[in-house]
């Protein structure tokens, strides 16, 4: 990788370049960025570093190994030079422009820079153009639709926009940001390859601007298109490549990429909070949830990816930490998508899940393609036993990202609920494509095939079989291989499968019906072919208990041993000719 002063140097340069374009996401990203690459201590107080502390600890508890700035064997970085400002003539123009644009005022914006020909005010006036599009749009669909419909309304910018930004790419006269913008457009009318190559040319011309990463990710659905663009191989292509990863559910893939770039950018919030989102999709909770609480140490007034958190804290049933969390985001910005979201799961933890719908409705006016808002709603209508209104949420959720397992998921579990196994299926069959190492996926898939209408066994237990592998924590899948080999008159393989639940429930300290329901079938299933010795063991385990299982095992004993006693030895000479 590039030096860290080298980093520290474009990346300066690039926050400038974004803001005077009013590209402020991507510039805030470039600073949490900048801030998170190690200051040289003989430069820098106490003070100064005091940010960038606690992410360490972080890397210390979680990094198997140091990783340092040398770049991979055999990877070179090539250095893209910095962009030059132009246009002094028209700066003041341009100032009063970017003055209304920052004041929402963005028709305004593109007529005072209609006669500039500069490549900055031609960038400012076609994106302000194009926001005030966006805004007529979101305007139409409340009028006709309300804020949560449904509507056709379109950009009526897109076409003139279009015709203007493909002249000038053709012509080569449009610049980075330019065709940023042009990849925009295309991507909303349709035109994905298109779009791609444009992306592709705007971020190897200008590799800062995350938002032009952002966008080409969207459009890389699979991991052959992934493969196939043609990038720099500029130090901002590792983040994008671990965020692809990350999106095309490669966790393992992804985390490798960003422990690389912590060789270089050790105290970046963005980067642990990446993590944590790969280990949330790992499932491995304990970790997200001691990294999400060590970037609100760092960060205390931080709302971005709290919402994550938040359904850590729900998985976990942790109340007093999601009602802290939840009273902590409400007093930073309450009015913020994720703050409502992360109030909604408060509600649903408390089991109110009519305020909790009020709530990610609230986040979904704030922003209509929240994802984790639409799913999440999706699961509360299911708890309130409304599945049309669940199959909405969940179809709208898949409407904005066909990738999202939880949301097809979701759809199987209403189409469960409205008793219609095989659309059940198809759904769970989506979802268990997109997370294979899910277990809880394969248990309802297996359930669905278990139903009167399907009585599919034989799939069933290949379901189940992939849930064991998959670290089935719920302990479900071992009990019910066990139980259908029994139905189906294979008495060997069910006391196999009895036998692995009885060990896994033994290593966890686990009590329950299911280890009763498995020693009970094991002493019986001994005694039937003679092994009274282990028989015996199980009976002596079921006299610990204190119900009918008890007296089962009495009497089973009692049995054993009669039958050890009683009968003479097997002599032919007893039996008459």
């Amino acid at each position: 990788m590039s030096s860290k002063e080298s980093c520290r140097n474009e990346l300066r340069s690039a926050i400038r370049q974004l803001s005077n374009r009013c590209l402020y996401s991507a510039a805030k990203w470039a600073a949490e960025q900048l801030v998170g690459i190690e200051q040289d201590p003989a430069k820098y107080t106490p003070t100064n570093t005091r940010f960038q502390r606690g992410s360490s600890s972080i890397r210390r508890r979680f990094r198997t190994n140091d990783i340092t700035s040398t770049p991979v064997a055999g990877v070179s970085y090539v250095s893209t030079p910095v962009m030059e400002e132009d246009e002094v003539e028209d700066s003041d123009f341009y100032l009063l422009a970017k003055s209304y644009f920052d004041c929402r005022e963005y028709r305004r914006a593109a007529h005072v820079l209609r006669d500039q020909t500069g490549r900055r005010s031609v960038f400012l006036r076609c994106y302000a153009l194009y926001l005030a599009g966006e805004k007529r749009k979101e305007e139409e669909m409340i009028e006709l639709e309300g804020p949560l419909g449904k509507s056709n309304a379109v950009n009526r910018e897109l076409i003139s926009l279009e015709r203007e930004l493909s002249t000038s790419w053709k012509n080569g006269t449009v610049d980075p940001f330019g065709l940023y913008l042009y990849g925009i457009v295309l991507k909303d009318k349709g035109n994905e390859n298109l779009a791609r190559t444009v992306f592709v040319e705007s971020v190897n011309s200008y590799p800062w601007n995350w938002n032009a990463w952002s966008e080409l990710k969207s459009l890389c659905t699979s991991i052959d298109i992934l493969n196939s663009l043609n990038l720099n191989n500029h130090w901002m292509k590792d983040y994008f490549l671990a965020s692809a990863y990350q999106e095309l559910r490669m966790h393992n893939e992804s985390l490798t990429k960003y422990e690389y770039l912590q060789g270089t950018f050790s105290f970046s919030n963005y980067i642990q909070a990446q993590i944590a989102k790969a280990q949330y999709s790992l499932r491995e909770f304990e970790q997200v949830e001691v990294i999400f609480e060590e970037l609100l140490r760092n960060d205390p007034y931080r709302v971005d990816d709290m919402d994550m958190y938040s359904n850590v804290l729900y998985a976990k049933e942790c109340f007093s930490a999601l009602s802290y969390l939840a009273h902590r985001v409400f007093m930073t910005d309450k009015y913020r998508p994720e703050s409502c979201c992360i109030i909604g799961n408060y509600y649903s933890l408390k089991g109110q899940h009519e305020k909790s719908v009020v709530y990610f409705r609230r986040a979904l006016k704030l922003d209509k393609n929240y994802l984790s808002a639409w799913t999440l709603m999706g699961h509360e209508y299911v708890e309130m036993k409304n599945t049309p209104a669940a199959i909405d949420a969940y179809r709208r959720a898949v409407d904005i990202n066909p990738r999202d397992y939880r949301a097809w998921y979701g759809l199987g579990q209403a189409y469960e609920m409205m008793h219609m196994p095989l659309y059940a299926l198809h759904y769970f069959r989506k979802s268990v494509f997109l997370q294979p190492n899910d277990s809880r996926l394969w248990i309802a898939m297996a359930q669905c095939y278990e139903t009167e209408q399907l009585h599919m066994l034989e799939e069933a237990i290949k379901c189940y079989r992939r849930a064991a592998n998959c670290n089935d924590s719920e302990a479900i899948a071992l009990n019910q291989l066990a139980k259908l080999h029994h139905a189906l008159g294979r008495d060997e393989e069910a006391a196999f499968y009895y036998k692995k639940d009885l060990e896994r429930m033994e290593a966890e300290e686990r009590e329950g019906p299911n280890m009763v329901e498995a020693l009970i079938f094991l002493a019986t299933h001994c005694r039937a072919h003679g092994r009274f010795e282990e028989a015996e063991v199980y009976c002596t385990r079921l006299l610990d208990y204190t119900g009918p299982e008890k007296e089962t095992a009495k009497i089973m004993l009692r049995g054993m041993r009669m039958a050890q006693s009683s009968f003479p030895p097997m002599d032919v000479e007893h039996f008459p000719p």
